[in-house]
């Protein structure tokens, strides 16, 4: 057992295998004498299914961190930048009126954590009318306005307001393949991995191909990125698969590639997501063309019908398009580390496309295994121990933050929205918050985790854009800093009124990102 950890496979490529690669090349000094070595291993025949993908700040971290020059990366994956998501009809619209709002990425002067405005603006201490994403930050206004982030002189990876990027995972994947191999000395092999080889304690010790120059791929650990096939956790392993489907019922998305009909066409600077009969639409906006596509549960509609829906809300752009149906497995592992052996990806799970946390999971899964990296074998059952508890709890809270969005809707107009308000399609952890929340704001001490994936912010935006209730009639008296909250949302609507004035539009700032890039300094 004290067999050192020198050599690290990756079974698969993608966003989630090169990413993971990337990340633990630089962490791990790859190539180097001391370094761990890494080679990654994907099959030549399997396509990568990129709709167009959101991103979380986290990911800027993670560029800069492994040497990725910002400007070239937007301009290779056709990246542009992303400040939220705008919900678009998740409660029941009237007929004269759409109901919007958005979840942005950031909050002035972090006031959830320090002092908290959602009471008081739950109070009326905001002015009447005023919604909670524009009362108490300026982003949902720079969105509606279709600016950007920041400027063109804002060092790269800087921020005036928070973002992450749109992207295509296609390019994004051969980006980062391109930069691991020539930059962080990870190694690439095209070939199908055929078996797996155990030791006689049952690690890992090494998977056959189909190359004739690799048949046999030795290594000390491994990591599967192999998709939904899961080759080394799930085939060789069977470790078991926890379904979410009673909680989160999309199991099917159709999506689109809709061409810009003006080159100058206005990109927008988040995600869209319009609620549907049976599921929503999201639109994403790339530099070169839209991702848009109908996440929806074949229990309660048909192909067809999901189809008729998304080329409508597309209109005449979406004549003479095809739509690719893609086949949704929602839950997780009940285990992402055996052995020697850790899945990232669709490998480890998948918990649908809302708020975009596929590929934050991917970042955050290989950030701990980089940092926690067990050296030796005697150190790994530690390590995988607090790997597996990290990231149940991150799938759980991610169901929770997930199942929120539909189960707090007033929308009765199908039986989709009615299951999905039905308590037994709702986790008894967020019921319990729920039921808090109905007399008290949530506030930090909701929250176990410091690695939550969803945090206080988030919810406040969801809670509070779709009307839930809460009645502060009987704990006023707790809300006693009426003068510095106004103080407060005054100085976030100076700021707004500041920025509509000082940044650009997003194809503007894009443009000139791919032409000059961004100063490093």
């Amino acid at each position: 057992m004290s067999q050192k950890v020198n050599d690290l496979l990756i079974v698969g490529g993608g966003t989630a295998g090169w990413l993971s690669a990337a990340i633990l090349a630089k962490q791990l000094q790859s190539g180097t004498e001391n370094g761990v070595n890494i080679t990654l291993v994907e099959s030549p025949n399997i396509p990568i299914l990129g709709v167009g993908e959101g991103t979380w700040p986290n990911l800027r971290a993670t560029l800069k961190k492994i040497g990725v020059d910002e400007g070239e990366f937007m301009r290779e994956c056709d990246a542009t930048f992303k400040q939220g998501a705008s919900f678009v009809n998740w409660m029941q619209p009237n007929e004269s009126q759409t109901h919007r709002y958005y979840h942005p990425l950031n909050t002035v002067f972090h006031s959830s954590y320090n002092f908290n405005l959602s009471a008081y603006w739950l109070l009326g201490h905001a002015g009447s009318n005023i919604p909670y994403d524009d009362a108490v930050a300026s982003q949902a206004r720079v969105c509606d306005l279709g600016l950007a982030p920041k400027k063109i002189t804002t060092p790269a990876f800087d921020a005036i307001q928070e973002y992450s990027y749109h992207l295509n995972a296609n390019k994004f994947a051969d980006f980062l393949m391109r930069h691991c191999t020539k930059n962080l000395g990870v190694k690439h092999v095209k070939a199908n991995v055929k078996n797996v080889i155990l030791d006689n304690d049952r690690f890992i010790e090494s998977v056959t191909t189909d190359s004739t120059e690799h048949a046999l791929m030795k290594a000390d650990f491994f990591i599967d990125c192999s998709g939904a096939k899961s080759i080394l956790l799930s085939e060789t392993y069977n470790i078991g698969w926890h379904s979410i489907s009673d909680v989160i019922f999309n199991d099917t998305a159709l999506a689109m590639q809709v061409p810009y009909e003006d080159k100058n066409q206005p990109i927008s600077t988040h995600t869209i997501a319009t609620a549907q009969e049976a599921g929503w639409i999201w639109d994403i906006g790339l530099n070169n063309r839209r991702g848009v596509g109908h996440v929806y549960s074949s229990r309660y509609t048909s192909d067809e019908r999901a189809e008729e829906l998304l080329r409508e809300y597309i209109g005449a752009e979406a004549e003479g398009l095809t739509a690719r149906k893609i086949p949704i497995n929602l839950g997780y592992r009940e285990k992402f580390w055996h052995k020697n052996c850790v899945a990232i990806g669709m490998s480890a799970g998948f918990v649908e496309p809302l708020e975009a946390s596929a590929i934050y999971l991917y970042d955050a899964a290989a950030n701990m295994i980089a940092d926690q990296f067990p050296r030796q074998r005697s150190t790994m059952e530690f390590v995988e121990r607090k790997f597996n508890t990290s990231f149940k709890m991150r799938m759980e809270r991610t169901v929770d933050f997930i199942k929120l969005h539909y189960c707090i809707s007033d929308r009765k107009d199908t039986p989709y929205w009615v299951d999905n308000c039905d308590n037994d399609s709702i986790p008894e952890s967020l019921q319990w918050r729920l039921k808090h929340w109905q007399t008290h704001p949530p506030t930090k001490y909701d929250f176990d985790f410091a690695w939550e994936p969803f945090n206080l912010d988030s919810y406040l935006y969801v809670l509070y854009g779709m009307k839930y209730k809460t009645d502060l009639s009987s704990n006023q008296s707790s809300f006693n800093q009426v003068k510095l909250a106004k103080k407060m949302f005054s100085d976030i609507d100076e700021l707004s009124h500041s920025l509509a004035s000082e940044l650009p539009k997003q194809r503007e700032l894009v443009e000139k990102v791919y032409q000059y890039g961004f100063s490093r300094i």
